[in-house]
């Protein structure tokens, strides 16, 4: 049984680690849903979950990894969720991103193209590219083996150069 000052120590301990490790679970989360809104309630969903198993959790060798699983899991529960709120438009911009002058933010455009990419490809991206995930670590995130990693990561680099164009710059 856990007396309620154990329970106040782990939701101080918690509380504490949320502080430090949370931004960074929040950006994860939004370059998963690409909306800073949506990023939010990905993270809340996780660290909900996080809180009743915080004392198991905090024990293993790595917890950030195993949260981060949990904010990737809730994403992708979101995403089967809410996929198809998706509504079409009548004619698809030749290319989005540029401002009123003409000229582009590269990054704006990478972005938009990274969210193109299908769900799987878009994770394994962002996994090793902004956040500097070794393959091994991605497939033990995602639970698939690290040559699916690898083959999501080479089609979704694919698809993205076809997407933005070659550029010889």
């Amino acid at each position: 049984m856990v007396r309620g000052s154990e329970v106040a120590a782990v939701s101080v301990d918690f509380a504490e680690w949320v502080a430090a490790r949370g931004p960074s679970l929040l950006r994860l989360a939004y370059l998963l849903t690409g909306n800073r809104a949506e990023a939010e309630d990905v993270v809340q969903d996780a660290l909900s979950r996080a809180l009743p198993r915080w004392s198991r959790i905090s024990s293993l060798e790595d917890p950030d990894a195993y949260v981060r699983r949990m904010v990737i899991n809730a994403h992708t529960s979101w995403w089967r969720r809410f996929r198809r709120r998706e509504s079409p438009v009548e004619a698809v911009p030749d290319r989005v991103g540029a401002d009123a002058t003409g000229s582009s933010d590269d990054r704006l455009l990478v972005w938009q193209a990274c969210l193109r990419l299908p769900e799987d490809q878009r994770v394994a991206v962002v996994l090793r590219y902004w956040e500097q995930r070794e393959y091994a670590e991605i497939a033990a995130l995602t639970g698939v083996a690290e040559g699916t990693v690898r083959s999501r990561v080479s089609r979704g680099i694919a698809a993205l150069r076809t997407d933005l164009g070659e550029r010889d710059d």
